[in-house]
Formats: C-alpha cells, sequence, structure tokens
C-alpha cells in the first residue's frame, strides 16, 4: 500500500541537508555559497547564507554553518575521535577569529536540552564535562595561567521541568554576568539516520 506523505514536510536542523533539499533541482540558490573538503574520512563543509532570498529558500537564518560529517564516528575508534576533536577545535577557533572573538574574551556555555532524555541530553553533557574558569579570574586573578579565559556553563533545563521558557533563563544569566560570548550546544533533528550521532554544526545564527 502506498502512503501519502504530502501532508508532512521534512524537518532538519542541519543547513547543509536543507541546502541538498532546496538544491535538488539542479539550479543555484542566489545568495547562498557553499564549499566542502575532506580529512580522511572527517568532511567539513561550509554553507553561507548571505541574502534574504537565500535564506528563505533554506529555511535558515542568514548566516555561516559549518558541517563536521564523520560516518566512522560510530565505530567508536579512539584514534578517529580524538582526529574529530582536533579538527572541531581548529575549525572552531577560525570560526571565532572570523567573528573577530578576542581570545581573552569570557564565555558562557549554555547547555540547552532535557537531561533526562537521552536524544536531548547532549547539551547538560557537555556542560558537566567544561572546565569552569570565571571564578578563578574574580577570586584570585593573579594565579591563573596564561592560555585560559572567563569560561562559566549552565543548563537552565526545560519548560516542561522549570516552568520558564529557557530563553528567558538564559537572558536574565547574560544580563547578570555579561560575558562577551554565549555558546549554545543543543542536540540536533536531522533527515538523515547517517548523520545521527556522526555530525556536528556550528553556527553564529
Amino acid at each position: 500500500m502506498d502512503l501519502d506523505l504530502s501532508a508532512y514536510s521534512v524537518r532538519t536542523d542541519l543547513a547543509l541537508e536543507a541546502h541538498d533539499m532546496a538544491a535538488s533541482a539542479g539550479s543555484a540558490i542566489p545568495g547562498v555559497h557553499t564549499s566542502s573538503n575532506d580529512h580522511e574520512g572527517i568532511r567539513v563543509s561550509l554553507v553561507d547564507i548571505t541574502s534574504q532570498e537565500g535564506s528563505r529558500a533554506l529555511g535558515k537564518l542568514p548566516g555561516h554553518y559549518i558541517t563536521i560529517e564523520v560516518p566512522e564516528l560510530r565505530k567508536k575508534d579512539s584514534d578517529l575521535q580524538d582526529r574529530v576533536a582536533t579538527v572541531f577545535a581548529k575549525e572552531f577557533e577560525q570560526f571565532l577569529r572570523k567573528l573577530n572573538i578576542p581570545e581573552n574574551a569570557s564565555v558562557l556555555i549554555i547547555g540547552l536540552g532535557n537531561y533526562n532524555v537521552t536524544p536531548d541530553a547532549l547539551g547538560p553533557i557537555v556542560v558537566e564535562n567544561v572546565m569552569v574558569t570565571r571564578h578563578y579570574f574574580e577570586l584570585m586573578p593573579g594565579q591563573v595561567s596564561p592560555g585560559y579565559r572567563p569560561v562559566s556553563a549552565v543548563s537552565p533545563g526545560v519548560l516542561g521541568t522549570t516552568g520558564i521558557e529557557t530563553s528567558d533563563i538564559v537572558q536574565g544569566i547574560v544580563e547578570r554576568s555579561r560575558p562577551d560570548l554565549v555558546i549554545a550546544i543543543d542536540a540536533l533533528a536531522s533527515r538523515s539516520l547517517e548523520r545521527v550521532n556522526t555530525t556536528i554544526q556550528i553556527a553564529d545564527t
């Protein structure tokens, strides 16, 4: 039996997938620029959306999107995981430089998601493993070694467990702590099962 799925739309948080769907007709999309390269099994793709026309075509806000795809990541190869971490760190460092973020900028890391729901627990898990340093800069600044920056981190939970919109919680924290940069970490939806647990997206939107 054939199912009529015309009433349903494909949901994805990945700009790369949105571009692939929009470009399936074969014509170039104005205001959207893409490039990609491979690092021995690690594929890094860039999607730049520079116009409102491109934004509407992809359904994504104008901005820069970097996607790191590692199909073999599920095999839990520790050497591959180390290489992915290195590639990610380099790409993220360059990303911050493009945004003119200085090396001594203070950072607030927000771990979005619900710790009690496995597919949505990425943000809180990352926050648990972040080395926070902001309090050292405030309490003992003379003892902080060179190369560190003020970092704070919080996992604000979700509306269903706090009764407060997450954006309101984050806004309150930002207004009080006044970081130079906010990094939000969240699990993303993909239209492709092959990209689940193998893909990282970095975006400035």
